[in-house]
């Protein structure tokens, strides 16, 4: 579904990305785990428009889409959830969810949508009059991460879905995430710090540091390795 093939990003003259490669298969979850400044967040920006960059190139279902513009390759079936999860703080979780389907032309089926994310998300249900900025968290990163189904995306890039929540509330949205790849048929890419949970997830994995991909794999075989063990696993 997704080829990354000899990407390359720079700030300015500050090298983030030297040749990244990595390939999402249609219906697996692939994560990609590293520490910070690796150039996680950087090779998901570039994927979705959202960072230029200088060489390489993004194929998405065989289609050319580097360096298209964000709006662009959001209509091509394509969400990302970013960092900092992004929700508008002064709309309802509803109004969060109806704009999430703004694009889409099939709006008879926005209500039956929206019915379901509160069927994956129930407590974004019993919230849903509420401001999005009076939410916790976690609530604030599920209705992330609803809003971004709201578009019926076929791939879905996750950045550090994990990031500032409770273990438990982890636990769930990882759950929950795995529900969604299995029965709604959703691809995804997920970026996580949490390298422990992001392997159990994942069908498939690389690890980058330093703007460079040194391992990838079966996402088991990578959580066994010694090196990822001692380095990210804490063991």
């Amino acid at each position: 579904m997704l080829e990354v093939k000899n990407l390359s990003v720079s700030y300015g003259a500050i090298a983030a990305l030297h040749g990244v490669s990595l390939s999402v298969p249609k219906g697996d979850i692939v994560t990609l785990i590293g520490g910070n400044g690796a150039g996680k967040t950087t090779t998901l920006r570039a994927i979705s428009g959202l960072q230029r960059a200088q060489a390489g190139e993004v194929i998405y279902e065989g289609r050319n889409i580097t360096n298209l513009p964000a709006h662009e390759i959001v209509q091509l079936g394509l969400a990302h959830v970013p960092e900092g999860r992004g929700t508008f703080t002064n709309m309802t979780v509803e109004e969060n969810l109806q704009l999430g389907a703004i694009s889409r032309s099939d709006t008879k089926a926005i209500g039956s949508d929206i019915e379901r994310m509160y069927e994956h998300f129930p407590v974004l249900k019993q919230r849903y009059t509420q401001q999005a900025g009076t939410l916790s968290g976690g609530e604030q990163q599920m209705l992330a991460v609803a809003r971004a189904l709201m578009l019926r995306p076929r791939l879905m890039l996750l950045d550090e879905p994990s990031f500032g929540l409770a273990p438990l509330i982890v636990r769930d949205l990882f759950r929950i995430l795995g529900k969604i790849n299995r029965e709604e048929k959703v691809t995804i890419l997920v970026v996580e710090q949490n390298a422990q949970l992001a392997l159990e997830l994942a069908d498939q994995a690389y690890v980058i540091e330093t703007g460079r991909i040194v391992m990838s794999g079966n996402a088991k075989d990578i959580a066994n390795n010694e090196d990822v063990r001692k380095s990210y696993l804490g063991y």
